[in-house]
């Protein structure tokens, strides 16, 4: 970690922005499986370039209509999947999303028997499991995975969460790190350099939460040039 980074602005960061999306949707991963298939369901939805507030509205229609699992959302077929989807604000994205949706249920059901953890347990390692994951249906990319493994790794320990590119590019400007994040070894390092800065702050939330608070001050502020009005410019160190 850079020197002088203080310890107030860390826990201003996570009293501003910290906390899980899984928690934020009532979801525990790590209790059990249905609480990790939703979990993998709503990191789909938020992996779509959408807003976060449609894509909480669109998971709380589908747990409402009780398609929590793959076989229900199998059993509601594209048409139904489609007008959910419209209700909670997809409407550009309604098909892709109900394809890639059918898809990955289709593929869970036949070659894991519905069972995430079972997928899991199958992986040979981090990289296999980002790839039978990524296998499940076209468009589950890394930006997809890295929401669902941030706050799913404590019940898939194969699992390599490696920062985001929002997370990373808040790290550099509170410089928490000097790297780029260009490779996955790069991203490793950049992982460990801010669960330094969590242990350093001693905030209440856990790891995975603190990471939440430097993606959306990347997303939110970093990203759109908001320093103006960003409530960490006192702790900017201006590297992007």
């Amino acid at each position: 970690m850079v020197k002088g980074l203080k310890v107030e602005g860390l826990r201003l960061l996570a009293g501003k922005l910290g906390g899980l999306y899984s928690g934020r949707l009532g979801l525990k991963p790590s209790s059990g499986e249905n609480q990790l298939f939703q979990w993998f369901l709503a990191s789909i939805l938020f992996g779509a370039p959408i807003f976060e507030g449609t894509a909480e509205k669109t998971f709380k229609l589908f747990q409402a209509e009780r398609l929590t699992s793959p076989r229900k959302i199998l059993e509601a077929g594209w048409n139904r999947l489609v007008e959910v989807l419209d209700a909670g604000g997809y409407t550009r994205y309604d098909f892709k999303t109900a394809d890639k949706l059918l898809e990955m249920a289709g593929n869970l059901e036949r070659l894991y028997g519905g069972s995430l953890l079972k997928l899991h347990r199958e992986a040979s390692g981090s990289l296999d499991l980002e790839e039978k994951l990524k296998g499940l249906a076209k468009g589950i990319g890394f930006g997809t995975l890295q929401i669902f493994l941030r706050e799913a790794y404590e019940v898939l320990p194969k699992a390599e969460p490696l920062p985001s590119r929002y997370e990373v590019l808040a790290a550099r400007k509170l410089g928490i790190t000097g790297l780029k994040g260009e490779t996955r070894g790069e991203l490793k390092r950049i992982l460990g350099q801010i669960a330094e800065a969590w242990r350093r702050s001693r905030v209440e939330i856990g790891l995975p939460g603190f990471r939440v608070a430097l993606l959306r001050l990347g997303r939110d502020y970093c990203r759109k040039e908001r320093c103006k009005t960003c409530f960490m410019a006192s702790y900017c160190q201006g590297s992007g």
